[in-house]
């Protein structure tokens, strides 16, 4: 085992992340436009093994890491994933699958429940099976995904329905919420695309208008009082219509640790957008040193960094100015406030650019990967 040169118990558990996005794999069956994997995906070759996986959790639990959420990519598709959830299990993390569904059999996820697995996250991504094909990109995908719903219910597991909201569904948010309560979903995540990445080169496909968008909120507004104490609806707004930035994974090196395929370990998902940061390995060095000492964590680490207008702003410790990818996209600078809040100089042209976008077409640019089927018609 790799040694941590950190060993105060006390005062590591006093700073320590609250989750941990384990990104298994980048592989997946489904080819959707919105992917919000990195754009150079890494490959299977060079994946962290099962005792790699089995150590990082150990080292989790021991950082005090309160919950893991098992992600790709599709995590199904490792024929490993037995043995990761029992090594999260035996550290005594909370494990929550995050999965498209469809590589899925009753007999594995009951498997799965049986070792420990605590949560299943399932995406959707249409009420209606051909749209909801034609998005994923994946032939059958909307009725295998029904009949996982029913399977992790009839295991006494929990349910949250993961339905990412963009033009094509935007229009039918009614449904998937009334969707999400026949299936029995204790929660239902209706978070607007974030257009970085893959989402970022099909934002002219995908973006919808800003009517849409407030109206998404008001139903959601009308849904959860209608649903209380049947179903929690979390909702995110695209950052191109907000008036103020989301505070982005609860300021960065704060709340969360993502770690890739290939054992790199990132304040945020899509971190290795930013070009400069160089990020430390769980090959090479023990989590809890990664998370207090890595220089990618420290550089934007707490609110010193930033530049007026955030500098001088009552809510700098409150949204942390944003979203440092979405900086570095827009302005060059992952330092810059985040052209989402409507005091960054760069916020009309923001806006301005979804006002165009939503109103042109293009067909989907489809994320491709080896070995897969074609997208459905």
């Amino acid at each position: 085992m790799i040694e941590a040169q950190d060993n105060n118990a006390d005062a590591i558990c006093a700073v320590a992340p609250m989750g941990l996005l384990a990104e298994l794999t980048h592989r997946c069956p489904l080819q959707c436009p919105y992917c919000s994997n990195p754009m150079e995906l890494e490959r299977s070759s060079g994946e962290l093994s099962t005792q790699d996986w089995v150590r990082v959790f150990q080292e989790a639990g021991d950082l005090g890491i309160l919950q893991v959420h098992l992600s790709g990519g599709e995590p199904t598709v490792r024929k490993d994933l037995e043995e990761i959830t029992q090594a999260a299990v035996d550290a005594g993390i909370y494990t929550n699958l995050i999965t498209a569904g469809v590589l899925l059999n009753k007999d594995r996820l009951a498997g799965l429940r049986d070792i420990g697995l605590d949560h299943v996250q399932l995406s959707v991504q249409h009420v209606d099976a051909k749209l909801a094909d034609k998005i994923a990109g994946f032939k059958g995908g909307y009725s295998k995904k029904v009949e996982v719903a029913k399977w992790v219910k009839e295991l006494g597991l929990p349910l949250t329905l993961n339905s990412p909201m963009h033009r094509h569904n935007v229009e039918y948010l009614e449904e998937i919420i009334e969707f999400a309560v026949k299936l029995g979903a204790e929660r239902l995540e209706v978070a607007h695309i974030q257009y970085y990445g893959w989402a970022f080169e099909n934002r002219n496909s995908l973006i919808p208008t800003k009517d849409q968008v407030y109206r998404n909120a008001d139903i959601v507004d009308e849904a959860r009082e209608r649903l209380k104490g049947v179903l929690s609806i979390d909702f995110v707004v695209p950052d191109y219509y907000a008036v103020r930035p989301k505070p982005c994974m609860g300021g960065w090196g704060s709340q969360f640790v993502t770690i890739s395929p290939t054992g790199k370990v990132l304040p945020c998902h899509a971190a290795a957008s930013i070009k400069g940061l160089e990020f430390d390995n769980v090959k090479d060095k023990h989590l809890r040193d990664i998370w207090l000492h890595s220089s990618a964590f420290e550089k934007y680490r707490g609110t010193d960094y930033l530049p007026d207008p955030c500098k001088s702003c009552e809510f700098k410790e409150v949204d942390f100015g944003g979203c440092r990818c979405q900086a570095f996209m827009f302005t060059g600078d992952a330092a810059n406030t985040d052209p989402a809040c409507a005091k960054s100089v760069h916020h009309k042209d923001l806006l301005a650019i979804a006002e165009r976008e939503s109103k042109e077409e293009s067909e989907f640019l489809y994320r491709k990967f080896t070995s897969q089927r074609e997208p459905a018609e």
